[in-house]
């Protein structure tokens, strides 16, 4: 609107030379027009006092207000545009002819053109139009706060409400209708929206259906669902537009299931559903996953015919409901008869094709979209194009799309940057994500948020730290979204501290209240070690647990090798939890199971896995495998391997490591052969040791040159793996040679190069790799002990065994094991001194010692001959393990050699009457690609057990 004062001055001259005659085109209302009602609207909701442009007219005496008998030319103008298209041009022309027929003393003229000018997004010129106006009804007044409510000044609104009941003017229904969508824009019903809707009971004017549907949005839009099915529920009559308010009231509350429960009873109230109905239908069935519901839910819209081209909105909602429940072909159907595409149409197929994980066919999408349909894409279709760049790693594509958004001029758009940020991030490029982050002219707190993630994400914990505590300074606050960020970046006891400051921060801002504020809190304490404080946090808590919640705990139980604790949450979930088990709460009882050696558990989880349907989860199905080989049952690994229809990597994994571990390497190495996928590290480490339990040479030379064809010879795993089985085929050098061309030494090649020492009898070289282990900086483990000291027992370095075994504690902080204990006894019983081996199994801490304690303790009395001690020995095995046959034998032979003939033969009887069989031994050949091993079979038959059978297996 340009030069309205212009237009003014011309109207009176018109006035007062009425010969003149008054012409303006539409070239002089472009260029000239103009008004003085262009100042922006007083957002302290008091409108100020503007010169009336009728004061230099003449007119007649004030009469009432909507009286005249017919209306003006410029009012029929008005409502002739109002139903085209409006337009800022249009509406000054009307104003224009009003100010020159003097018809702006016409309330409905003036009503009509304030409407304009708002549908025009012309808010001041209706603000000011309106403070000009000489009189106001109860219509002016309602028409103005409609105008402030559709041009996003809901506040506005509210003050000119006030404002009217101040000066005493009457309101009706249309005055609280714009009242209450204000309260509804605001998204804050708080007391004064009551208060409105007080008024509408108060006034009786709740029988007014458009009021009554105003009042259902502004609860639902301000999160009060239950006041908002209030009062639908006291409604006596209901349109449709009540039938959708409550529909879409419910799905935007996050309660899809209720939307759909309203869609159903629709029907049966007579009121067909429409266009809306329909699309707020299918997005609930959407999120509900509620396939055959969507199929009655679009034959119902096709009957109706709401499914054609017509009603894009139906077609739009059809193709994500398709896509989202994996039925690509179908969505690609839909959108393929629709005759009519908008932008929405292309972005939702998009959408779907990424969801589907098509890459190849959202990018066709994209391309068509603008060379065929010659449509543009908009900030919705590269917000949802990058963040699936991001899901799918499509670096280069991403990229693409990001050149594209540069050209596009959308690189200013907060919401595309942070999405970038996103991309880069999880594509491992934080440089680049860094860097548009840095140049973000404001950042909010979503960008905050991601960029922290993205450190976190990679890895660089101290960075997300930092990060964090910058955005506290510049925003004072953040949401669930960073404490889910940030909490991942506290993943070991160094950073509790800073992980306890996050806790503290969220119950100061109301956050660990929430159930995904809760379990994030109990995996950051698990992964820092503090699983007593997660289990406190659980346990305190009032908020209510989900199965995440359980899950959480039970895993973290499991994975701190709590495996105790963990089956007890499991009982209790299953008690006292109103909570279904799932494929991860299996998993963790699972493991626990299987790590604690609890056949009949495992057995019972199993059947309540097959029971629940969580046997057909891939996950469950490899915890069961592992299990079964972590209790011996390399049979039910197998079994349960092979009942699975779907394998991955893992599962073979899983079964290879089952077998390798209950030493049926013969049948792991067949297995290996029959691998459908391409090996990993952990493949290959599994295999090598199958090759080092047969001694396999050949086939251990033949992985190893496969090593390098994968290029996975830098692997740490694998240089442990190769120098283990180097060392135990007797290629010492071998296993030296890998070990020193290893560019990264872990802990464990370490241990294995200590441990081929010990094995090859050169004890002191055992003790000066470990001496260089720790000048390298790498903290020695138990394992390492374990290596030590065995090579110690085996060097017969006794001074020195229990000199490393003393500084276990005092000097590593490593606590000595079961494992442990059976080394340092065999280092004094091969150096004859017993009966000190035998005080430090009884002064063990608990029960005393172990079975290999004594075994071991068994076996140095057999070689140096000492019958008594073995005896007494003997005996404490016998009660331990009764139906074990080699002990039995080992106090046999050492009664044969000291001549003691007939305990000898008492103890053949007695070994015949409860037969007892001993473990059977071997010896393995490597020859060529064939490797043989000697089974060896004692028989125990009294008086005869001098048979031996030979029995050859081929690989």
């Amino acid at each position: 609107m340009l030069g309205l004062k212009l237009a003014i001055k011309q109207s009176i001259l018109v006035k007062l030379r009425p010969n003149l005659r008054f012409r303006f085109t539409s070239h002089l209302h472009l260029q000239e027009f103009s008004s003085n009602a262009v100042l922006p609207i007083n957002q302290s909701h008091v409108i100020s006092p503007a010169p009336h442009l009728l004061d230099e007219m003449s007119h007649t005496e004030p009469q009432e207000p909507r009286c005249f008998l017919s209306s003006p030319d410029a009012f029929k103008i008005i409502q002739c545009v109002m139903e085209q298209q409006p337009s800022t041009a249009k509406a000054a022309m009307a104003h224009a002819l009003a100010v020159k027929k003097g018809d702006l003393a016409h309330l409905p003229t003036v009503t009509s053109l304030l409407t304009l000018y708002s549908r025009c997004k012309e808010l001041p010129s209706s603000s000011s139009l309106f403070g000009e106006a000489v009189a106001r009804d109860m219509v002016l007044w309602s028409a103005m706060m409609r105008a402030c409510v559709d041009n996003n000044c809901p506040e506005a609104a509210v003050g000119l409400f006030k404002k009217m009941v101040v000066e005493g003017n009457e309101f009706g229904a249309t005055s609280l209708v714009a009242l209450v969508s204000a309260y509804s824009s605001m998204k804050a019903v708080g007391k004064e929206g009551r208060v409105a809707h007080g008024l509408s009971i108060k006034g009786g004017m709740l029988a007014c259906t458009v009021l009554s549907n105003a009042v259902i949005d502004m609860y639902a839009k301000c999160a009060d669902l239950s006041s908002s099915e209030c009062v639908f529920g006291e409604m006596e009559f209901k349109d449709l537009v009540t039938w959708n308010s409550i529909i879409s009231g419910c799905f935007y509350n996050s309660r899809p299931e209720r939307s759909l429960w309203y869609v159903k009873h629709m029907a049966s109230f007579e009121n067909q559903p429409d266009s809306i109905s329909f699309s707020c239908a299918l997005a609930a069935c959407t999120i509900l996953q509620e396939l055959d519901f969507g199929l009655q839910v679009h034959c119902w819209a096709t009957k109706l015919g709401y499914a054609g081209s017509n009603h894009v909105s139906v077609a739009n909602s059809l193709i994500s409901f398709y896509a989202q429940l994996r039925d690509i072909s179908a969505a690609e159907c839909i959108f393929g008869e629709m005759v009519i595409k908008n932008v929405v149409s292309w972005n939702a197929l998009i959408k779907g094709f990424f969801l589907n994980e098509q890459a190849v066919g959202a990018f066709r999408l994209f391309r068509d979209m603008q060379l065929v349909a010659s449509i543009q894409p908009d900030m919705a279709t590269v917000v949802t194009m990058v963040p699936y760049c991001a899901e799918l790693m499509l670096l280069e594509e991403g990229k693409a799309i990001h050149g594209f958004i540069i050209r596009r001029g959308m690189a200013s758009e907060t919401s595309v940057i942070n999405s970038l940020i996103n991309m880069y991030s999880k594509c491992g490029k934080l440089k680049e994500a860094l860097c548009l982050f840095l140049t973000m002219p404001k950042k909010d707190l979503v960008a905050w948020n991601t960029m922290i993630f993205g450190y976190a994400h990679n890895g660089q914990y101290q960075e997300a730290r930092t990060l964090f505590k910058k955005m506290l300074v510049c925003c004072s606050t953040f949401t669930l979204p960073t404490l889910l960020a940030v909490l991942p970046s506290c993943d070991c006891p160094d950073s509790i501290q800073f992980g306890r400051s996050v806790h503290g921060w969220s119950m100061k801002l109301g956050l660990s209240n929430k159930t995904f504020a809760l379990n994030s809190l109990m995996h950051m304490y698990i992964l820092c070690g503090a699983l007593s404080d997660a289990s406190a946090l659980f346990g305190s808590t009032s908020v209510k647990l989900d199965a995440t919640s359980w899950n959480t705990l039970i895993a973290g139980c499991s994975h701190k090798g709590n495996f105790r604790e963990a089956l007890e949450y499991f009982d209790l979930m299953r008690r006292r939890a109103q909570v279904q088990c799932s494929s991860v709460t299996l998993g963790g009882v699972i493991s626990a199971c299987g790590n604690l050696g609890l056949v009949i558990e495992g057995k019972v989880v199993h059947g309540l896995a097959i029971k629940t349907g969580a046997s057909n989860d891939m996950r469950v199905q490899n915890s069961l495998v592992t299990m079964y080989g972590r209790l011996g049952d390399s049979e039910s690994a197998t079994l349960a391997f092979n009942l699975s229809h779907d394998h991955n990597l893992c599962s073979w994994n899983c079964v290879l490591s089952a077998m390798s571990q209950n030493e049926d390497a013969k049948k792991a190495l067949e297995l290996f052969r029959s691998l459908e996928f391409e090996p990993n590290e952990i493949t290959i480490s599994t295999v090598l040791s199958a090759c080092a339990q047969l001694g396999a040479m050949s086939y251990g030379k033949q992985i190893h040159g496969h090593v390098f064809r994968l290029n996975l010879y830098k692997n740490p795993f694998i240089s442990a793996a190769l120098t283990d089985m180097y060392s135990n085929g007797g290629r010492l050098d071998k296993a030296e040679c890998v070990f020193l061309h290893s560019p990264e030494k872990s802990v464990t090649a370490w241990n294995s190069l200590i441990s081929a020492y010990g094995f090859h009898n050169f004890g002191s070289r055992a003790i000066d790799t470990f001496n260089d282990m720790i000048r390298s900086g790498c903290r020695p483990t138990s394992g390492s002990f374990t290596s030590l000291l065995s090579a110690c027992s085996h060097a017969g370095l006794v001074d020195e065994g229990l000199a490393y075994y003393e500084s276990m504690m005092s000097g590593f902080k490593v606590a000595p094991a079961a494992e442990h204990h059976v080394c340092v006894v065999d280092i004094l019983g091969r150096s004859g001194r017993l009966r000190e081996a035998r005080d430090f199994i009884k002064n063990l801490p608990g029960e005393g010692g172990t079975v290999g304690a004594w075994g071991a303790l068994l076996s140095s009395c057999s070689y140096h001959g000492d019958v008594e001690m073995g005896r007494e020995v003997a005996e404490v095995l016998f009660s331990m393990e009764p139906e074990n046959g080699s002990y039995y034998l080992a106090l046999c032979n050492m009664y044969i050699a000291a001549g003691k003939w007939e305990e000898a033969v008492e103890l053949r009887s007695l070994i015949y009457d409860k037969q007892l069989k001993k473990q059977t031994a071997f010896s393995f050949i490597d020859i060529g690609l064939r490797c043989d091993y000697m089974l060896f079979c004692l028989r125990l038959q009294f008086p005869y057990f001098n048979t031996t059978s030979l029995i050859k297996y081929n690989l």
